[in-house]
């Protein structure tokens, strides 16, 4: 519901409610007065009131029939005198204001008073006259001389003002008490559930201004404040994500200047040497000289992988690399995969085979030419590290029942167990030195990448001594 709808409402209910239990007060309150007091006496006064104003409503509707003449007659004036009597009233003629004919002497000042208030609002059928409460009826005759007659009927009547009084101050003060309880409620349950949450929110936006990212916003309040707490915190995590993101691709893009800079740097030296020794005429055979440029066309080779890898890494870093996915039977990949690597291990004397524990043909969705950068940049590195006579690589093809594996084994002389969390990680070496390996330092690590990419995982098991295995693991279709 929203806030304006919930506020009329509650409004809305709390008067409701505020004249529900006033009434329900109030019967309280007469049901104990009588408990307390008795109430008989006044059930008969009222019982007496209506019966005297019905008494005397009938003698005025009689008083109508007649002519004013006809009162001035001695027998009708008895019988009216009588009829009030029982009644306890009295009768009063008047003629321009004087008394023609009366059950009972007032002084002058009470029968100008009585004139002048029983002529007064026609809703009332009250008067007060010598301190006491005199229920009338008035009848006003047009006579043919002009003059104006009146009949006046008084009938003395005893109100319970006090309870009456008592009463009426009762029932207006439970109002207002409960009125103003209920709005105090009201104004609490808005301040608890709105005013309260929109300070924190104040308070919590001032401090993102500021760039404290730090204080969590609680989702608490009604509707749409507690929708606004919502969107304000994601905005918060988004914001601090987004911060910590553009911090880390700083930290990445500084450590890349560091290390690429470190490692481009024994390569250029080494071609700076070498021409400068072509130059300087220290080759000066056309064999020397060949040696030479053959270093340095080799050392050129290896700068322009290391950027070559290097903007990879990047893009990849950065997620700016798009993948071609397509579906591909993973035995047929992997069999021109070794097949493209077959010249280039038998020339380094390595045996490089491939072992198929598939049960039967199994499909793969993966970027064919990404994955085989990733499946180059693991035979390189197994090629440089294997330092026995009989060097051997197997790519082994498993499944299991949702994913397959595909483990590239060599038996090298291992990594230790220090060095195998790390291996994945960007320029890390297991080398120390850094000069006895050649390359970038990137080739785990783009690796890594890519599989991620895939939805895969890649990891590592080692033996000092033994060999290495590296496995991946991909989703089946």
């Amino acid at each position: 519901m929203h806030l304006t709808k919930r506020f009329f409402v509650m409004n809305a209910l709390s008067v409701l409610l505020s004249i529900a239990l006033t009434v329900l007060a109030v019967i309280i309150f007469v049901a104990a007065y009588t408990k307390v007091f008795g109430h008989k006496a006044d059930i008969n006064e009222l019982k007496r009131a209506y019966e005297v104003r019905t008494g005397i409503s009938e003698i005025k509707r009689e008083a109508m029939a007649f002519e004013f003449k006809q009162l001035l007659d001695k027998k009708v004036q008895q019988e009216l005198a009588d009829r009030a009597q029982v009644l306890g009233a009295h009768a009063l003629l008047f003629i321009n204001r004087e008394v023609v004919y009366a059950t009972r002497e007032l002084n002058a000042i009470d029968i100008e008073k009585s004139l002048l208030l029983s002529s007064g609002t026609p809703n009332q059928d009250t008067l007060e006259l010598d301190g006491k409460t005199y229920m009338f009826t008035r009848v006003d005759y047009k006579l043919p001389s002009g003059d104006t007659g009146v009949l006046l009927l008084l009938a003395p009547i005893k109100l319970q003002t006090g309870f009456y009084m008592l009463f009426g101050i009762f029932t207006i003060s439970f109002f207002i008490l409960i009125f103003l309880l209920m709005n105090f409620w009201v104004s609490y349950t808005f301040s608890r559930g709105i005013i309260s949450p929109v300070s924190r929110l104040k308070e919590a936006a001032v401090k993102i201004s500021e760039g404290d990212l730090s204080c969590e916003i609680a989702e608490e309040g009604e509707g749409e404040v507690r929708e606004l707490c919502k969107s304000l915190e994601l905005m918060r995590i988004k914001l601090k994500e987004s911060i910590y993101l553009q911090q880390k691709y700083d930290d990445n893009r500084n450590f890349l200047v560091s290390s690429i800079s470190h490692d481009l740097k024994t390569p250029v030296t080494s071609i700076k040497g070498y021409i400068e020794g072509i130059i300087d005429g220290v080759a000066k055979s056309p064999e020397k000289m060949a040696e030479y440029l053959e270093t340095a066309r080799s050392k050129t080779i290896l700068v322009n992988a290391m950027i070559d890898d290097l903007l990879l890494y990047s893009k990849l870093d950065l997620n700016q690399l798009p993948y071609h996915f397509e579906k591909s039977s993973l035995v047929d990949y992997f069999e021109d995969c070794v097949a493209d690597h077959r010249y280039e291990y038998e020339k380094a004397n390595i045996t490089l085979e491939l072992i198929n524990e598939l049960k039967e043909p199994v499909l793969v969705l993966i970027d064919r030419e990404r994955l085989k950068r990733v499946i180059q940049n693991i035979l390189d590195n197994a090629a440089i590290y294997i330092d026995k006579s009989d060097r051997r690589v197997a790519i082994i093809l498993r499944e299991t029942r949702t994913s397959v594996i595909i483990e590239i084994k060599d038996n090298g002389k291992g990594i230790a167990e220090k060095d195998l969390p790390h291996i994945f990680e960007r320029f890390y070496r297991v080398d120390p030195s850094r000069n006895h390996v050649e390359g970038s330092g990137l080739g785990l690590a783009i690796a890594k990448q890519i599989v991620e990419g895939h939805e895969g995982e890649i990891w590592a098991r080692s033996i000092v001594g033994e060999g290495t295995r590296i496995m991946i693991s991909l989703k089946k279709l």
